[in-house]
């Protein structure tokens, strides 16, 4: 099959990619960066931004189907560069598909679309998309996957969104780093009573449910078409245990300092007015959305991925866990 990846040279999109390469289908990578690895094992590579139409209409060209993993990331930013690459740029890519006939589409989602900031417990698709957020990232992703799933139509289009949750593992430039460099320099707070549980998913997990999304709209399978899922590694953890054992392994004193939500979240309202005021360029400490998904429960029910999709984690979290840490311990600077 012959399909483009846009952001194949991102944390999931290289998963995806390897994937991908690995059953024989001819990739076309669609990135912002060079990817020397992937020029050197015969990946045909475009350089170019979703935000640029002509390219990427361009780069569909001659494509069945598009997996669409570019993004723009992040708590904290001018709202229109997120609205430029997560809608702006999402909407590049479904005019593209249709002037190219490509006849499938999936859209890397976010489970934030959801975003309430109270507690999300077991929550399935019903749940609404998200009218209000503190944040642009989670805001754009709902507009986003809104259009992406309302340009399914049978016979030209077939679309599906999926909302993996906090993917992890070895080679993850963002999470998990961030967590250890904010607890190696003693910046990291449990925020609320620290008993909440998350969803996590590790990133070939995450790589393995494009794929068989992909499968399914190939196949035509009406029950996926036009649909949201959610992803995971179907075992929720405690947020502050995971993390305090992660750190542990890695020699470094547990989180044990408290903040109530209620004071997080005026520290976060406090640090942005601050922020924009000042326009300062890095990200506050703290902000109001990260306060909450800090605090509450956000997992999720993957009962639809795993009917539809016939989703199953193919990870073994625990030997993941092992080679995450020693990929840290290899990186760390004394």
């Amino acid at each position: 099959m012959k399909i483009l990846v846009t952001g194949g040279g991102g944390f999931l999109g290289r998963a995806i990619v390897r994937r991908l390469l690995g059953r024989g289908d001819a990739v076309r990578v669609f990135t912002r960066s060079p990817q020397p690895e992937w020029v050197a094992s015969g990946v045909e590579c475009v350089r170019g931004d979703v935000g640029d139409a002509a390219a990427v209409r361009d780069a569909c060209v001659g494509r069945e189907a598009v997996v669409h993993t570019a993004a723009r990331a992040g708590v904290w930013g001018p709202v229109r560069e997120f609205h430029a690459t997560n809608v702006i740029g999402t909407q590049h890519v479904l005019d593209a598909c249709r002037a190219a006939g490509v006849g499938c589409l999936v859209h890397t989602s976010t489970p934030s679309v959801v975003y309430t900031g109270g507690a999300l417990a077991g929550v399935n698709e019903s749940q609404p998309l998200l009218t209000h957020c503190p944040c642009a990232y989670p805001v754009t992703k709902a507009e986003a996957e809104r259009r992406v799933l309302a340009a399914n139509f049978p016979g030209v289009l077939h679309t599906v969104a999926l909302r993996p949750h906090l993917i992890w593992g070895v080679g993850d430039p963002h999470l998990v780093p961030r967590i250890v460099a904010r607890a190696r320099a003693g910046r990291l707070r449990i925020v609320g009573g620290g008993a909440n549980r998350v969803d996590l998913t590790h990133v070939e997990n995450a790589a393995h449910a494009h794929i068989l999304a992909l499968d399914a709209l190939r196949e035509r399978r009406s029950s996926a078409a036009g649909r949201a899922y959610f992803i995971s590694d179907a075992a929720p953890v405690n947020l502050w245990e995971w993390i305090n054992g992660l750190l542990g392994r890695l020699g470094i004193a547990p989180v044990c300092k408290k903040i109530p939500l209620g004071a997080a979240c005026c520290l976060g309202a406090l640090a942005e007015g601050v922020w924009k005021v000042l326009a300062l360029p890095l990200e506050p400490p703290m902000t109001r959305f990260v306060a909450t998904e800090l605090a509450r429960d956000h997992w999720f029910d993957i009962t639809a991925a795993c009917r539809d999709l016939h989703y199953r984690p193919v990870v073994d979290t625990t030997v993941a866990l092992d080679a995450l840490v020693e990929s840290l311990k290899a990186g760390v600077v004394s």
